[in-house]
């Protein structure tokens, strides 16, 4: 897909037709008929995603053809792909007000209908995957994935509706299955970014103990991160502020998402969760016979618990972006993440400024930075390092600006990008 700026095309490979939607940067490969997963995420080359190579071929074809099917049955039946997919929540066995899967032979499994719309110049293409309407959850979920030129992220938008003619009690739950590994470098694992502050109780929840609950570090006010480990089990995190982050060999993922601080989330009031498994040799019977063959990391963002009368929706907007490894995530925003937060530190004469990020879109203007107190605006200045897309910008190279006032705030700025993650700073 490299000499087209933004397209999606179809391709058939082994007994199923699959989806390439990609830039210059990206490629990511949707399956239709497999529950309508992302089964590929690549940046630069780069795979993001982790998918069953039992299951499938490099090319994201099915190595028996006769598994492209629905299918149900018990846990130790599912045939997990992997990638990444949108399941409804709560997920459970104990009555219809809960997700009884995976398997599913509708949302997990089933085909869903395809729509591909491709802009005439290439600066953006779309594709719209729409499930059956499923009889147990009385839900029609669709996945809206889309893209731009130019770009090292992608948008993801959920939609869950209600087909039936009674009022159903669902959110909508992404899982996206990444590749676990053991610790390489510092900052691997899961960061997630978190409202509140140290031991008001509010950091995660253990959620599922398959051989042990996940361990979680809480390093500094507002983060959270849950390091590589062996371990089966499954922790929650009510507290999410709206970004989960996963750093393995490929770089550094991240998933954006909106909450609502007033809602009712399901699994004890998480908004994000994180699902960890590794290699077993027995299968776990208080798990349906689960026994995990690879290192998988899942990271996991939910929408509210939301009662749908006949033929009301719900929706959950969210991105995608992807980036170098840089190390620990400590904020992210729409236009990218801090590896190293901004911080105003007084030097030769002057105030200088630290920190790294990493935006996902070019920059045609140079990065302004704007120096305000008590609400007027002092000086605006501009810097000589371009932004590029998926590459990070070290503030520590600047010179020192001159005249700032304590008290002043520093906000760092980019006329294309509009916002950068958490660009203010305070001058002591």
């Amino acid at each position: 897909m490299s000499s087209v700026r933004a397209r999606a095309v179809r391709r058939r490979v082994g007994g199923q037709t699959v989806i390439d939607l990609g830039n210059e940067r990206l490629a990511l490969v949707l399956a239709p008929q497999l529950g309508g997963r992302i089964l590929s995420l690549r940046l630069d080359g780069r795979e993001f995603l982790h998918r069953s190579p039992e299951l499938l071929d490099d090319h994201c074809g099915a190595r028996d053809p006769a598994t492209v099917a629905a299918h149900g049955g018990r846990m130790q039946d599912w045939r997990n792909w992997g990638g990444d997919k949108t399941w409804p929540a709560p997920q459970g066995w104990s009555g219809p007000q809960e997700w009884a899967g995976p398997p599913d032979p509708v949302l997990d499994s089933g085909e869903y209908e395809a729509l591909i719309e491709n802009d005439p110049d290439g600066e953006s293409a779309r594709v719209v995957l729409t499930s059956a309407p499923d009889p147990r959850t009385g839900l029609r979920l669709r996945r809206d994935i889309s893209l731009s030129a130019g770009r090292t992220d992608y948008r993801l938008r959920l939609t869950a509706t209600n087909t039936t003619d009674r009022p159903v009690r669902w959110a909508i739950w992404n899982v996206a299955q990444l590749p676990g590994h053991p610790p390489e470098r510092e900052g691997d694992g899961v960061w997630i970014g978190l409202d509140g502050e140290p031991g008001d109780g509010s950091t995660s929840t253990p959620l599922v103990a398959g051989t042990g609950n996940p361990r979680v570090e809480q390093p500094r006010p507002g983060l959270a991160h849950v390091p590589a480990q062996d371990v089966v089990g499954k922790v929650g995190f009510p507290a999410a502020s709206g970004w989960i982050a996963h750093l393995g060999p490929a770089g550094t993922w991240v998933h954006r998402f909106p909450v609502d601080r007033d809602a009712t989330y399901p699994d004890g009031g998480s908004r994000a969760e994180v699902w960890l498994e590794h290699p077993l040799t027995e299968p776990l019977a208080h798990l349906g016979g689960l026994r995990p063959e690879h290192r998988i990391v899942e990271c996991e963002v939910l929408g509210p618990l939301v009662e749908l009368e006949p033929g009301a929706s719900t929706e959950l907007g969210t991105s995608v972006m992807l980036g170098p490894h840089g190390g620990e995530v400590t904020g992210v925003g729409a236009s990218g993440w801090w590896n190293r937060p901004l911080r105003a530190l007084s030097a030769d004469g002057g105030t200088r400024l630290a920190g790294r990020f990493v935006p996902c879109a070019d920059s045609a203007t140079p990065l302004g930075i704007r120096v305000v107190l008590d609400g007027t605006e002092l000086t605006t200045h501009r810097t000589e390092i371009p932004v590029r897309a998926g590459e990070p910008v070290e503030l520590d190279d600047l010179a020192p600006l001159r005249a700032v006032p304590p008290g002043s705030v520093i906000e760092v700025l980019s006329d294309d990008l509009a916002e950068v993650p958490a660009g203010r700073v305070e001058v002591p």
